[in-house]
């Protein structure tokens, strides 16, 4: 059984208008992550993911590609204490 651990996503680049968050829940969704995404100004996104260890980055370097509408220049990853998720949001 996979160590189950969650981290803090920053990614910089132009997403917005991508789809990118819609895009990140349903996939996060599919492979059974929990978590959060958000835009943030400047078109970044931020997001934390908690899963297993090797499904957490199968979903960093889903973020690092981005949609085919996004153009990601980096994602910053830091490792977080795990809290209490029911699903995967879209914030606001």
């Amino acid at each position: 059984m996979q160590r189950l651990i969650q981290v803090h996503l920053t990614v910089h680049g132009e997403i917005h208008g991508s789809g990118m968050r819609s895009l990140l829940q349903r996939e996060a969704t599919r492979v059974g992550a929990v978590g959060w995404a958000r835009n943030i100004e400047g078109g970044g996104l931020e997001a934390v993911i908690q899963a297993g260890e090797s499904t957490v980055a199968s979903l960093v370097r889903w973020c690092e590609r981005g949609p085919l509408s996004a153009s990601v220049a980096s994602v910053e990853v830091t490792d977080q204490a795990r809290e209490a998720f029911f699903g995967f949001d879209v914030r606001h």
